[in-house]
C-alpha cells in the first residue's frame, strides 16, 4: 500500500468519507494502514479474530466489533503475528489488545480502544461479514478503511486507486 495521511485523503475526498469519533491508540508497527474492511463482531471472545487471522489478508484490514469491552484483550502479540504474516494490513478493534510491547515490533497496523493484560475467553462465539457500527460511523464489508495517527476513515471505494 502506498503512503497516506488521512488528514490529505479527508481533505481530497471529503463528500466521500465517513470519520470515525477519535478513540483509538495505535499500537502496531505500522502508523498507517488501510484496505478493504472484513468484519467481525464479538464479545470478550477472540476466537474468531484468532481464527480469521490465519486467513489470507490479501491487505485488507480486520475490523472487530468487540462491544468496546476493556474487561479483557481482543489481540495479542500472537494474533497480531499471525495476521501480519497472512498478509493483513492491519486491524481496528472496538476493544482491548494486550502484549502491547511486542505489537509495536510487529510490522502491522494495529489500533484499538486501550490495552489490558487479561486474555479473552474462548467460545467460539462471534459473527463475520457484517456492517458493524462503533466510533459513530459504519464499517461495511468491502469498504476501504484508513488509518494512521490523525483518525480513521471509511470510504465505499479506494482513495488510493
Amino acid at each position: 500500500m502506498i503512503d497516506f495521511h488521512t488528514a490529505d485523503l479527508c481533505d481530497e475526498h471529503e463528500s466521500l468519507v465517513d470519520v470515525a469519533e477519535p478513540m483509538f491508540t495505535s499500537y502496531g508497527g505500522r502508523r498507517s494502514f488501510g484496505g478493504p474492511i472484513v468484519t467481525l463482531k464479538v464479545f470478550e471472545d477472540n476466537s474468531y479474530v484468532a481464527q480469521t487471522a490465519t486467513a489470507s489478508g490479501k491487505g485488507r484490514v480486520l475490523v472487530v466489533d468487540a462491544g468496546g469491552s476493556l474487561r479483557c484483550s481482543i489481540v495479542g502479540d500472537n494474533v497480531a503475528q499471525t495476521a501480519c504474516d497472512s498478509g493483513w494490513a492491519g486491524l481496528l478493534i472496538f476493544g482491548a489488545v494486550r502484549d502491547s510491547r511486542a505489537i509495536a515490533g510487529i510490522h502491522i497496523g494495529l489500533q484499538a480502544l486501550g490495552t489490558v493484560p487479561r486474555r479473552s475467553i474462548k467460545s467460539n462465539v462471534g459473527q463475520r461479514d457484517l456492517p458493524v457500527r462503533f466510533a459513530g460511523i459504519t464499517f461495511t464489508p468491502g469498504n476501504y478503511v484508513y488509518c494512521d495517527e490523525d483518525g480513521v476513515l471509511v470510504a465505499p471505494r479506494d482513495l488510493l486507486a
